[in-house]
């Protein structure tokens, strides 16, 4: 297969000594599933519960602090409230997504555990046996699913993908210097490993394997995701959708997996894999912001106020938030990553209610003129 666009940029981490808790799933059994329409119904700010100007106010700050914002979407109460595209980008175009990919790996491997295809405390090297190195260490024997799913798989350097291309063989062939489950560690390898082992079990890449289960009951159309020569979906990053498909996945994990009446994914893994796992407030990606210390799940990083997101290099973000009943999806090509979290809490955070407010159609036709005026500007070196 072609091998595609493995640019990211990615942080080398240090490792720390993390906590962790030990988990058992069990998962209810699932009905079958069907697609549904294509798009989210849409409301009013006000019929929702929040301001119009607060989302103007949103706007401007994210036009003006963070270079560049490509796009965003709000959603309460499981309906688009507000939505804008930095000009040339459009609703149609589907977006990089880098590392948000992570998160639709991590549910590839809930629904292949459900499935009965492994477990989370599989060792990794029972699924690449012809791939290990001569001599095997016992840290490495000692890995499992898990330490992947959590970035603790032991290694003190990320391993890199040489020629750019990853490979199982390399991953397994870096020194696994920590006891797995022990030190969290930044590993996009580990996480094209994941994908990796849905091959193995299912037989199908990632992608092919989340299509009828996710991507369709999603009404996600067309999702592409890049793959690497040894057949498997990039995992780690790689997967472009558009920005109503990433707000799609953030309302499916806000509704603890559950659309349209369908548990398309297990209610246990959503809990598990939104929930901190693991300590890195000392490891590499603190130094982004206060967002990065907030301990990290199964391929799914915690946030402050006690809400959850999918991440991606450049400003991808999928921001879940429990307690305020609401979603927000952005796509970006920025450095300026704090800042686009900052927004959220400084202008959406307090200004949600739980009661519907006096329909606005001034601050409604300033809110959708604000909009139509957003054009892209470059991030600069200091952004």
């Amino acid at each position: 297969m072609e091998l595609k666009n493995f640019g990211e940029e990615k942080i080398t981490l240090k490792s720390i000594l993390l906590c962790s808790t030990g988990i058992v799933l069990m998962f209810a059994a699932l009905p079958n599933v069907r697609a549904v329409g294509q798009s989210l119904p849409r409301s009013t700010p006000e019929a929702e519960g929040i301001s119009s100007q607060a989302i103007v106010e949103f706007v401007e700050a994210a036009d003006k602090n963070v270079n560049t914002f490509d796009s965003f979407m709000i959603l309460r109460h499981g309906k688009v409230i507000a939505e804008g595209w930095w000009k040339p980008n459009s609703a149609e175009i589907p977006h990089v997504l880098n590392s948000v990919s992570k998160s639709f790996t991590s549910t590839a491997i809930g629904l292949a555990i459900h499935d009965h295809k492994l477990k989370l405390d599989d060792p990794v090297l029972k699924f690449f046996p012809a791939d290990a190195p001569q001599d095997l260490s016992e840290n490495l024997k000692a890995m499992t699913v898990r330490d992947l799913l959590t970035m603790s798989g032991g290694h003190e350097v990320e391993p890199k993908a040489v020629g750019g291309a990853p490979s199982v063989k390399q991953f397994l062939a870096q020194p696994v210097v920590y006891l797995p489950g022990t030190h969290f560690l930044y590993n996009t390898m580990g996480s094209y490993v994941l994908s990796a082992i849905v091959t193995k079990v299912t037989g199908q890449t990632a992608l092919e394997f989340l299509k009828p289960r996710l991507f369709q009951p999603l009404g996600i159309e067309n999702p592409r995701w890049d793959s690497s020569p040894e057949g498997n979906s990039l995992g780690g990053y790689g997967l472009y959708l558009r920005t109503e498909g990433i707000a799609k996945f953030g309302q499916l994990y806000l509704q603890k997996g559950k659309w349209n009446g369908q548990q398309l994914v297990p209610r246990k893994w959503v809990e598990e894999a939104s929930s901190r796992q693991i300590c890195n407030e000392n490891e590499g990606h603190a130094q982004i912001g206060p967002d990065w210390k907030e301990g990290y799940g199964f391929q799914f990083w915690r946030c402050r106020h006690n809400a959850f997101r999918a991440d991606g290099a450049g400003g991808q973000f999928i921001v879940i938030m429990p307690d305020q009943d609401a979603v927000v999806a952005i796509t970006a090509n920025t450095g300026n990553m704090q800042g686009e979290l900052d927004a959220i809490w400084e202008h959406l955070l307090p200004a949600f209610q739980f009661k519907r407010l006096p329909e606005n159609s001034a601050g409604q036709q300033k809110l959708k003129e604000a909009v139509a005026n957003l054009v892209a500007h470059p991030k600069s070196s200091g952004n």
